[in-house]
C-alpha cells in the first residue's frame, strides 16, 4: 500500500488537530526532505509552528491507517520515500 503526499498531509492534519483540540482545517502542513534532517513536516496551528521529525510523521500515518483504512500497521512496516513527491510505503 502506498500513501500519497496528500494522504500524509491529511494524516498529520488529523493527528495534530486531535492533539491540539482544533479542527483539521485549522492545521497547515508542509513536508520536506533534506540530507541533514531527513523527512520533516512543518506544522502551523493557531499561528504557531512546530517541526515534526520522521518518527512523528510515521506515528500520524499509523493512526491514519487505522482510522481511515482499518489497517493495523507497525512502525517497521512504514517507510517514507521520495521520488516525484514524498510517499509512505506500507508493507502489510
Amino acid at each position: 500500500m502506498v500513501l500519497s503526499m496528500d494522504e500524509i498531509i491529511n494524516a498529520i492534519c488529523l493527528h495534530m488537530a486531535e492533539r491540539k483540540a482544533v479542527r483539521p482545517t485549522d492545521v497547515t502542513v508542509e513536508l520536506s526532505w533534506d540530507e541533514e534532517d531527513g523527512y520533516t513536516a512543518e506544522v502551523w496551528v493557531q499561528g504557531r509552528n512546530q517541526f515534526l521529525v520522521e518518527s512523528n510523521m510515521i506515528e500520524a500515518i499509523l493512526r491514519y491507517l487505522q482510522s481511515e483504512y482499518q489497517v493495523r500497521a507497525y512502525r517497521e512496516q512504514v517507510t517514507l520515500d521520495l521520488d516525484e513527491e514524498i510517499t509512505a510505503i506500507v508493507r502489510t
